[in-house]
This record gives C-alpha cells, sequence and structure tokens, in this order.
C-alpha cells in the first residue's frame, strides 16, 4: 500500500551524507567558535563580578584596617559604599544588558536578511569586542569608573551581540537542510555552552593578575574571531558552486529531506523545495517584513514558549554559582567549578533530544516529555542534600531537560518556522523569525533576573524553584496546540503503516 506523500517521509539522514563536503564541515566549525566567542566574553563578566565588586567598594570596611590618605586618591575607584549595592549594581548591567540584547535580536534578524551574513556577524564580533574592552580594561587603566558609562556600554554590548546568533542560525540553515537537521543542530547549538566553559577558563588563568585581563584576552580572542569569519565564513553553498538546499531535482528522497518540520503537510509535492538565502538570479525575492514572520504558523507560540523557557535557563546561568555559594556555603571557585555541569547535561540534551525528533520527525512531543521530566528534575534539585556529587548529578539531569529543549528552540526549531512552505517566495526569512523567538525569549529572560531576586529576598530559594516549575509548565502550555497537531499526525502514520503491512 502506498503512502500519502503528506504523511510518509523516508528516513531525512541520507540526504544529510549525501550532501556533506569539507565546507560544511567549515562552516559548521566557524559559526560554532564565532558564538561560543561571543558568549564566552559574558560568562567573563558573570565570573569576574566579585572581583569588580570588591575594586567599586571600600578597602577599609572593618576597624583592623589601616586608613590610607588622601581618601581621595585610594578611593578614586569606589562607587559603592557596600558590596550589597555594588552587587545590585551589577544585577542592573545584566538586566540592561539583556534587554537591549533582546531589542537588538529584532533588528539584527530584519538586517541579517538583508545585508550579507557575514558582514553583520564580523561586525558584531569586532565592535562587541572593542566595546568588552573599554568596558573592563581601559577604565581600569585609565582608573576612570563612572555608573552611567558602565550603563551605555552594557547597552551598546547587548545591540552588538545580538547580531550573532541571528546570523548563524541563518547561516547554518542555508549549508544544512532538514536532513539530520534536530541532530546537527542539537549538537552545534552546544557553542553556547562550550562559550560558557572557555570564558569559565579564560578568565580563570589571568584572573590573579586582575579582572582587566581577564576582559583583555577574551576581547582579544573575540576580535580575533570576528577577523576569521570575515575573511573565511561561507554564507551560502553558492558562493563556492555548490547546489541550494532544495535545487536537486534528480533525488526524491533529498527533496523531501528538505521539506519543513513546521510546512504544511497538505502541501502539493511540487512546492517542498526552496531556499533561505541564495536567491533566483532571474527573480529576486524580497526580504520577509517583520509582522508577516511574526504571523507564520508557530513563530508567535514558540515566541512565547521560548521566553518563559530561557528565563528558566538563564536563571541557572546567572544565578547558579550565586545559590551554590548562598545556599551551601560553599566557596566561589567551587561553586563556578561544580556549575558546569549543567552545560554539560544541556549539551548532551540538545544533541540526543534533536537525533530523537529527526527519528519521529517531529520536534514538539519531544519537548513536551523533556519539559515534563524537567518539572521533576526542578523539584529534585530544590531539595538537592550539602553533597557536591549527588548536586553535580542532579544539576546535569536538570540541564539535560531544560537546556537541551532550550537549544532546540533556539535553533533547529528556529530554522523549522524560517522554512515554512508560506515563505518559499520570500525566502529570506531564517534570521528574521531566529531574532523575533530569540528576542522574545531574551525579553522574558531579562524579566527574570528581577523576579529571581526578588523572590529569593523576600521568599526564599524554594520559592525560586516553584517560580521556575510554573514557568516550564508555561511552556508546555504556549506549544499545547502543535503538541496535539503533531502527535496526531504520528498517529496517522502509524495507523497508516499497519494497514500497510
Amino acid at each position: 500500500m502506498a503512502f500519502p506523500g503528506s504523511l510518509w517521509r523516508p528516513p531525512a539522514n541520507r540526504g544529510l551524507v549525501s550532501h556533506c563536503t569539507h565546507h560544511h564541515i567549515v562552516v559548521l566549525l566557524l559559526t560554532f567558535f564565532s558564538y561560543s566567542l561571543l558568549h564566552a566574553s559574558r560568562k567573563t563578566f558573570s565570573n569576574v563580578k566579585v572581583s569588580i565588586s570588591n575594586q567599586w567598594t571600600p578597602f577599609c570596611l572593618n576597624s583592623t584596617a589601616p586608613e590610607l590618605r588622601p581618601y581621595e586618591l585610594w578611593n578614586s575607584s569606589h562607587l559603592f559604599p557596600s558590596d550589597e549595592e555594588a552587587t545590585l549594581f551589577l544585577g542592573t548591567l545584566d538586566t540592561i544588558f539583556l534587554f537591549s540584547y533582546a531589542v537588538g535580536l529584532f533588528v539584527s534578524g530584519i538586517v541579517g536578511d538583508r545585508l550579507n551574513l557575514r558582514w553583520v556577524l564580523s561586525f558584531g564580533m569586532c565592535s562587541s569586542a572593542l566595546v568588552v574592552f573599554f568596558f573592563g580594561t581601559l577604565t581600569e587603566w585609565l582608573l576612570f569608573y563612572n555608573k552611567w558609562f558602565y550603563c551605555c556600554l552594557w547597552v551598546v554590548n547587548g545591540l552588538l551581540q545580538s547580531t550573532g546568533w541571528p546570523c548563524v542560525v541563518a547561516v547554518m540553515g542555508n549549508w544544512f537542510g532538514k536532513a539530520g537537521r534536530g541532530f546537527v543542530f542539537g549538537l552545534w547549538s552546544a557553542c553556547a555552552s562550550v562559550g560558557n566553559i572557555l570564558g569559565a577558563f579564560l578568565a580563570s588563568c589571568v584572573l590573579k593578575y586582575g579582572y582587566e585581563y581577564a576582559f583583555l584576552v577574551t576581547a582579544s580572542v573575540q576580535f580575533a574571531g570576528g577577523v576569521i569569519v570575515f575573511f573565511g565564513l561561507l554564507t551560502s553553498p553558492k558562493e563556492v558552486g555548490l547546489p541550494e538546499l532544495g535545487a536537486d531535482e534528480d533525488s526524491s528522497v533529498e527533496e523531501d529531506a528538505n521539506r519543513p518540520l513546521m510546512g504544511n503537510d497538505d502541501a502539493d509535492d511540487d512546492d517542498r523545495n526552496y531556499s533561505i538565502q541564495a536567491t533566483d538570479s532571474d527573480n529576486q525575492p524580497k526580504a520577509i517584513g517583520f509582522f508577516q514572520a511574526c504571523c507564520l504558523p508557530g513563530v508567535v507560540l514558540y515566541s512565547l514558549a521560548y521566553a518563559c523557557l530561557k528565563l528558566v535557563n538563564y536563571s541557572f546561568f546567572f544565578w547558579l554559582p550565586f545559590y551554590l555559594s548562598n545556599n551551601f556555603g560553599w566557596k566561589e571557585a567551587e561553586a563556578d567549578q561544580l556549575s558546569i555541569w549543567y552545560d554539560v547535561g544541556g549539551i548532551i540534551g540538545g544533541t540526543i533530544q534533536g537525533l530523537i525528533s529527526d527519528v519521529l520527525q517531529k520536534r514538539a512531543p519531544v519537548l513536551a516529555i523533556s519539559l515534563l521530566f524537567a518539572v521533576g528534575s526542578l523539584f529534585g534539585y530544590s531539595r538537592s542534600p550539602d553533597s557536591k556529587p549527588i548536586n553535580a548529578v542532579i544539576m546535569a539531569i536538570t540541564g539535560f531537560f531544560i537546556g537541551g529543549p532550550s537549544n532546540m528552540i533556539s535553533s533547529a526549531i528556529s530554522a523549522d518556522l524560517g522554512r515554512q512552505d508560506l515563505v518559499k517566495g520570500s525566502s529570506e526569512a531564517l534570521a528574521t523569525v531566529t531574532g523575533i523567538v530569540d528576542g522574545t525569549g531574551s525579553i522574558g529572560a531579562a524579566v527574570g533576573q528581577y523576579l529571581v531576586s526578588l523572590i529569593q529576598e523576600n521568599l526564599g530559594w524554594m520559592w525560586v524553584f516553584y517560580f521556575f516549575i510554573l514557568m516550564t509548565s508555561s511552556t508546555v502550555l504556549f506549544i499545547s496546540p502543535l503538541i496535539v497537531r503533531e502527535i496526531t499526525l504520528l498517529l496517522r502514520e502509524r495507523r497508516l503503516r499497519v494497514l500497510a503491512e
């Protein structure tokens, strides 16, 4: 019995293997490490907060410390009278960064779909590196300390860093079709976690010389990475004479492999193939508008879901070391090292769950199951005993079920959303859609940082975890229509297979 084309699709991994060249590997590595370097600079700021706080507050906080004269000379760097106020300002900088980053994502996606992705990405990396250098290194060398100057720099840094994610996802989407996209993007989206680990490593190596050198090292590496991207990144297969995604008409399997998961399952077979960034020389499509992108099926639902999930994920990113030190009394260095296990869990989770979604050719059911387990892992981690090995294991499990879905939504699912049948006539959509999804998520993350501190101060850490459980459950709620739709399709496919036997 033959299967209807709208329900039965051959395995997609054959298309991935047949199209993979050394250019694909180079693109994967360049985009991976470019975003890793952007995340490394963010992690550096998180890791040196204690040193910055000490520099911005008076040394003479106890009666046995000598009073240094003249007071104005020795206390010119003291912006705040206490560590508490300095910590509050550092938290404010986090919120400022996330809000400007969110706004920038909406703009960067639109810009990335209209300009050369390589130019936009390399400009963002190099410019952000200069801002980080000014913020952490140059101000310390010049002994210049000003709260408003720091705020302005961090607003600019957020806007510049926002060029990264929409551009790298769009470039990856140009080179890798639906064939194996869940696995490839799941593994590739570990770039953020690798960047966190890299930033922690670089900062710890030079922090003993002063926090300004931690900023100097990460800024220098990021700037160098931006230069390499400018001269080495290929944004589209057509730049080296390779066929665009969906251009191969000789293999029906490969045609189907390039069809998006988010597209209309009842669409005609003739409408399955199209490209993302590449344009036909005879008919240049216009870039899709912002509101048109918002109206694409699934974009708003996944954006709202990602706002809730990124709130939880980034709260672990910003608050986990502080929670370990504050709740268990562990040393700051030990808490920083232990927090890496959350990123490890996210890397493994994104890869495995992406592979499963490729096998099923459905994303939403995989997300739903993982997030339901995430609720249980959050409840268990909130009651973790004062034992580092046990804490690390539960932390990695939590990262698996939270970080994995977060990586999937921000990468593979964003690529699916930007390659729907509805935009085949205006293929310049992927960066715009990615910016909308990640931008909405960043707004949720920014609001979350304030709410976490507010809840922790008034109700305690246990209620913070209850809040995380609520946000994780809300993520499932927002994508529930997509879950029902995709599960229904899976059941229909299963019934047809049974009838065929």
